[in-house]
């Protein structure tokens, strides 16, 4: 089985006084019978950590015989089913199939793979990889071979293959060296050198690019970001600016992201759903605090204003207080 993501930064904690045989019955008595006790669903599933809710899994299948995602399957329906099935599943399966949904389909969405490739460590690829496999009889890399195409699809390939250094050592030698190669391969050139910026920013660690930027805009006098901007293009250009912007600050990456999802003419529940479930045990804190300091209102507001009461973001547990925060 995969192991638990967990940050430091998350809204959700191991819930005190833990059941899984009292929090199974209780999710079985909401779904039983005629309607749904939604209200009992949420306060049970956004106040338990996913550690906590495998073991509800768990309980529910030795103690009913039935999957509790399955039940959750037939008992309710769009949105709010999607995300409470999310939250009864292990974090690598879940990604692994919303890269899945990403590539399925009349048209691949290369947001959702840019996103979800340029903010997974090394270590939770290898395991998306390996829970995709094990899923879908079919490797990840075989699927985004092709679904996508280019310069963008050999990064995505660099990037799943989890081979980014995770140290968190800084060589100033190598960042000195890797502005240099970056300079000649884009700027100091006719024509770009996309090779280059693959292997550099879809390996190196995100200390050590954070380095080379620096590097960067001593040598050529320009910010990465406008370099990348003037010499790269289309899905490719999007993928390695996300890279940049994860490098300088994730949480700011993720709130954008959330905030575009919140805005124009319809919700992007897809992506909001994600991003709300795979950070709240790892940065949503400070995706909450990053989404403040840009937008100028909490992220529980925009939500609260966006979508149905009845959805679990709504309620002031899972987020800690921020909607009497929000009131001051």
């Amino acid at each position: 089985m995969a192991s638990i993501w967990v940050g430091h930064r998350g809204t959700i904690r191991d819930y005190p006084d833990f059941s899984p045989s009292v929090d199974a019955e209780a999710i079985r008595k909401a779904i039983r019978g005629i309607g749904t006790d939604e209200k009992m669903l949420i306060s049970i599933l956004t106040e338990r950590s996913n550690a906590q809710r495998q073991l509800i899994v768990k309980e529910y299948q030795a103690a009913y015989g039935k999957e509790l995602k399955d039940d959750l399957k037939g008992d309710l329906s769009g949105h709010f089913e999607h995300l409470m099935v999310a939250l009864v599943t292990p974090p690598a399966v879940f990604d692994a199939k919303q890269l899945k949904k990403s590539m399925k389909g009349a048209g691949t969405n290369e947001d959702a793979l840019t996103e979800i490739l340029t903010t997974r460590t090394s270590r939770q690829m290898k395991e998306i990889s390996q829970a995709y496999y094990t899923i879908y009889k079919k490797s990840l890399g075989d699927d985004i071979s092709s679904e996508t195409s280019g310069d963008f699809r050999k990064a995505l390939l660099t990037l799943a293959d989890g081979r980014r250094d995770e140290s968190l050592k800084v060589d100033e030698h190598l960042a000195k060296k890797d502005a240099q190669i970056l300079y000649k391969a884009g700027e100091n050139r006719w024509g770009t050198d996309e090779d280059k910026f693959t292997e550099i920013l879809c390996l190196r660690s995100f200390p050590q690019l954070k380095l080379t930027f620096d590097e960067y805009r001593n040598i050529s006098q320009k910010d990465i970001v406008d370099s990348i901007k003037g010499e790269l293009s289309g899905h490719f250009e999007d993928l390695l600016l996300a890279i940049v912007h994860c490098v300088r600050n994730t949480p700011a990456f993720l709130a954008e992201r959330l905030h575009r999802a919140l805005k124009g003419a319809g919700t992007d529940e897809f992506t909001l759903n994600r991003i709300m479930v795979s950070r709240s045990e790892i940065d949503l804190l400070d995706i909450r605090i990053e989404f403040k300091k840009h937008y100028g209102y909490s992220l529980y507001s925009a939500i609260k204003t966006f979508l149905c009461p009845l959805t679990p973001f709504s309620g002031g547990d899972w987020w800690k207080g921020e909607d009497k925060e929000e009131q001051r």
